[in-house]
C-alpha cells in the first residue's frame, strides 16, 4: 500500500534526513521525500498498519530533525 503525506520541513538537508528516518522504521518499504511539493510517498510491507507505521516514522523523523512535522 502506497500513501502520501504532507511535511513541513525547512530545508533540502532536513528532508533528506527524514527520508533516510523513514526508510529505517520497521514496517516501510521504501519511502520518498520531495523537499519542492512538502510531501512524502511511503510504500508499506505488506501487512503493516499504516497508522501504526507512521506514529514511528514521525518520532523516528524527530529525533533526527525536530522542527519537522508529518501531517497523517
Amino acid at each position: 500500500m502506497k500513501k502520501s503525506y504532507k511535511i513541513d520541513v525547512d530545508c533540502a538537508n532536513c528532508a533528506n534526513k527524514m527520508e533516510d528516518a523513514a526508510n529505517h522504521t520497521a514496517g516501510v518499504k521504501n519511502a520518498v521525500v520531495n523537499f519542492m511539493m512538502l510531501k512524502m510517498n511511503v510504500e508499506f510491507e505488506d501487512g503493516a498498519d499504516p497508522k501504526t507505521v507512521m506514529q514511528e516514522v514521525r518520532r523516528n523523523c524527530k529525533k533526527v530533525e525536530d522542527d519537522c512535522e508529518i501531517y497523517c
